[in-house]
């Protein structure tokens, strides 16, 4: 029920939202135990920079709300490499709070601006 609500969500905000070449879309994935978060060019269907909370340069044992900012952190740096600087959010249903607000804050502390 909750997944499915979620679904609902994300695919109606999709609807409003779309990524460009200039202007992609920041697109965030949440599990129980990690976060993912991609550039996404809506346009030509292409993912610009991509982050995730399994990568090595994250260290192990911080809270996930940590390591969240710090994936975020790791993308505005791939975005910065790729001169990108305004990016559109697309939380993908999930509530701005917790690991989601500390994954924005990250990217925004790392230049981006949404």
């Amino acid at each position: 029920m909750k997944l499915t609500r979620r679904k609902r969500i994300k695919y109606r905000v999709r609807s409003k939202i779309s990524g460009t070449p200039q202007r992609p879309r920041l697109s965030v994935y949440r599990s129980n135990l990690h976060i993912d978060c991609q550039l996404i060019d809506d346009i030509n269907g292409k993912t610009l920079a991509y982050a995730t909370s399994k990568d090595e340069s994250i260290p192990e044992g911080s809270s996930k709300v940590d390591t969240a900012k710090k994936v975020g952190e790791i993308l505005a740096e791939k975005a910065k490499s790729a001169n990108i600087e305004d990016v559109v959010f697309d939380r993908s249903g999930y509530r701005y709070h917790g690991r989601v607000k500390a994954l924005a804050d990250g990217a925004r502390e790392g230049g981006l601006k949404f």
